[in-house]
């Protein structure tokens, strides 16, 4: 499943680590969103570590989670493309 993960985090150290730790699941395509190729149980894992790492009452973040139609679909105005893992094809 491709998930697109966006976060808004208070603390510049948890946002760091936050962002450290998403390099292990996908690609930084802006500074606080990530593009992430998962299968359902590393995007579980990739959930827990980040509740873990946030604050739950201050910061938040956002799965969305998108079709391999909709990431055909995907428009892109200035520099950048869209982000290909290993095992994932666009169509």
């Amino acid at each position: 499943m491709y998930i697109l993960v966006s976060y808004d985090i208070v603390d510049d150290k948890i946002r760091n680590r936050v962002s450290k730790y998403l390099k292990d699941f996908g690609t930084r395509v802006q500074k606080s969103v990530f593009e992430c190729d998962l299968d359902e149980q590393q995007f579980a894992k990739m959930k827990k570590g980040l509740e873990a790492l946030i604050n739950r009452k201050e910061d938040r973040v956002r799965y969305y989670p998108l079709c391999k139609q909709c990431v055909g679909r995907v428009v892109i105005s200035g520099w950048g493309e869209i982000s290909e893992d290993e095992g994932f094809e666009v169509i």
